[in-house]
């Protein structure tokens, strides 16, 4: 022992009168006991905290068991050291019994730590959550067990995720899905219907915690997470259409007054493309029914244009959704599908070009909607009575195809083909000369397109 924590246990018990009682911290809820048992405890403390700081793990231990057995209110640390302690002495340990005796210490110390969570927040002025204690709880259960129950493990992860929701840690994220994808694979049917709620859960949360992440190898950790996540779920072979459909059908009716419960289904239909199952449409009208919204409406408005072909009660629909939504990215996405059904199902493109110029003005690096609306104008290029000049709209086309791949790389192999496409039906030079226009002149387009490009 150095001198200066001789020092500083000789200074302690001078404060202790020689008279005092003993009496551990668990015993009379302080923080350190009283008496001997608090000299003890603080002792114990400096002990193990010098061995902590060299890593020396197995050395901390016995000094570090005391304190967590003795005073749980003593430190904040007696916890976070303790997992540390834990960990390592099961990595380092090769005996199966003493192997499984520590991993179930590193589980106590864990429901030690919410036991008097509320209190160690007050004391020592911390904000520490049930959700993060439960989260590492079940991230060091199922790394550190040799013999991980599926159940189990589910239970702690299921309730952390539930807990943290958006706040979750990654990793937990991930954890909850590969157990999850266990948990099926042990019992398909008695979990079909959780996966899906898990897959939906995390997918959804680990995309609020990407887009909160500030931290360039925490956001990397994350990202690679929500690809764990996804095949997970892809890989557990729950994902098909004809089985969603099977199970929600019946629920969907028993669940019919519960807009909760129709709103999961309809988002995960939606999220597995699933949208033209019946299950998805009743869901979608019964949740509407209840309380219009932007998500029910869209959910609606795609049935009736997929499924049903009534494409004017589409529109009523998608009119609603779009009136109904706040969020700019998802408005656009559905003036997009809104114009998308007005001109390839109901064939007026000049009535769907309003709906496609408001999803480029709301998400201008959507190369999807400049691609769209070339092919609007070029599905009709009349404007006037001169051939030539008709073939000048083309022009047109291939700037937005241009601008497609300018904004929006994805579409670049798309739009480079229709570019070849197109670029074969614009004016020859000469059937241009007679009406005193060349290569390098603007032309304005007029009737329904109405837009100013250069011959070239």
């Amino acid at each position: 022992m150095n001198m200066k924590m001789r020092s500083n246990l000789l200074l302690l018990s001078l404060l202790v009168s020689a008279g005092a009682f003993a009496q551990k911290g668990i015993e009379d809820g302080s923080r350190y006991g009283h008496g001997q048992d608090s000299i003890k405890c603080i002792e114990n403390i400096s002990i193990y905290t010098e061995h902590v700081k060299t890593n020396d793990f197995a050395e901390a231990y016995p000094f570090w068991k005391e304190v967590f057995n003795d005073a749980p209110l003593a430190q904040a640390a007696t916890y976070t050291n303790g997992a540390k302690i834990l960990r390592d002495l099961i990595t380092k340990e090769t005996d199966a019994d003493k192997k499984a005796a520590y991993t179930d210490e590193l589980l106590q110390v864990y429901e030690q730590r919410l036991k008097y969570l509320d209190e160690l927040n007050r004391v020592y002025n911390t904000n520490v959550t049930v959700a993060e204690v439960k989260g590492l709880q079940a991230h060091d259960y199922i790394t550190y067990n040799s013999k991980v129950n599926i159940d189990k493990a589910y239970s702690y992860l299921r309730e952390a995720v539930t807990l943290g929701a958006e706040n979750t840690t990654y990793y937990v994220l991930g954890d909850l899905m590969k157990i999850s994808n266990a948990k099926y694979k042990k019992d398909k049917d008695a979990h079909r219907e959780g996966i899906l709620q898990d897959y939906l859960d995390c997918s959804t949360y680990i995309n609020a915690v990407i887009a909160k992440q500030t931290n360039d190898q925490l956001l990397a950790a994350a990202r690679n997470t929500k690809d764990n996540i996804d095949a997970y779920f892809v890989n557990s072979g729950a994902a098909d259409c004809e089985s969603l459909q099977a199970i929600y059908a019946p629920k969907v009716e028993e669940n019919k007054g519960d807009l909760e419960y129709l709103t999961k289904v309809v988002k995960v239909m939606d999220m597995l493309k699933c949208t033209n199952s019946d299950a998805y449409f009743a869901a979608a009208e019964y949740a509407y029914k209840i309380s219009p919204s932007s998500e029910t409406a869209k959910s609606l408005g795609l049935m009736y244009a997929n499924k049903r072909q009534e494409y004017e009660k589409a529109m009523e629909y998608l009119d609603q959704a779009i009136e109904l939504e706040s969020d700019d990215a998802k408005k656009a996405s559905l003036y997009y599908a809104a114009g998308a059904i007005m001109f390839a199902s109901m064939k007026q493109a000049a009535k769907a070009k309003p709906y496609i110029q408001k999803a480029i003005s709301l998400n201008p690096n959507d190369g999807n909607s400049y691609i769209l609306l070339a092919q609007m104008y070029a599905s009709n290029i009349r404007w006037c009575d001169d051939a030539p000049l008709n073939q000048c709209t083309y022009f047109v086309v291939l700037d937005k195809l241009q601008r497609a791949k300018s904004v929006d790389p994805s579409v670049a192999d798309k739009a480079n083909e229709l570019i070849r496409t197109y670029s074969a039906h614009t004016p020859k030079a000469e059937d241009l000369f007679m009406y005193r226009y060349k290569k390098g002149d603007t032309i304005e387009i007029k009737g329904w397109i109405n837009e100013t490009t250069t011959i070239r």
